[in-house]
């Protein structure tokens, strides 16, 4: 079976990063990075450019703001590594979209329970602030606090990034 490695922290906090080494430690011939974002204005295009020059050219792109568990049961096999960053701003598009939330993430799960090669996650941990003030900001905090349970239960590894030091949790 398959390694399933969650990397949890908060921004800016070193988890993509981390989250890059370990995908790289494994002896996969190819590299597969799902990213979850949408570019919607020129502050995520440069922020996307940044992921990607810091990555270098030997990683494959796909992006998946949505079809995340599809594309997972079709890209994770064989000789392939997988990196999906990240699991918040996947959680939003489906959170905006109206999206069956529980039915996404349990779609999720099962796909990374199949995986037929190594799977790296990256999650933001939203909950360790004030209660937000309005009932989006909360439901989001809600959602992405059971999101990141449910993969944390599922995972074979999980750690958590603070000031770019990893900790495991698991």
């Amino acid at each position: 079976m398959a390694p399933i490695i969650f990397v949890l922290g908060g921004a800016r906090s070193g988890k993509s990063r981390f989250a890059e080494q370990r995908t790289r430690a494994f002896a996969a011939q190819e590299k597969i990075y799902i990213a979850t974002a949408e570019c919607r204005d020129a502050e995520m295009e440069s922020r996307i450019a940044q992921h990607r020059s810091s990555r270098g050219l030997d990683w494959q792109t796909i992006e998946a703001p949505y079809r995340l568990a599809e594309i997972l049961i079709a890209e994770a096999r064989g000789n392939r590594a997988v990196l999906v960053d990240c699991l918040t701003l996947w959680l939003t598009n489906h959170l905006l979209s109206g999206a069956d939330l529980e039915a996404e993430c349990e779609g999720l799960a099962s796909a990374l329970a199949g995986a037929g090669g190594p799977v790296v996650l990256v999650s933001n941990e939203v909950g360790l602030s004030i209660v937000p003030e309005n009932a989006l900001a909360r439901q989001f905090r809600d959602e992405a606090g059971r999101l990141n349970q449910k993969i944390a239960a599922v995972a074979d590894e999980a750690w958590f990034v603070a000031a770019g030091l990893p900790l495991r949790l698991k």
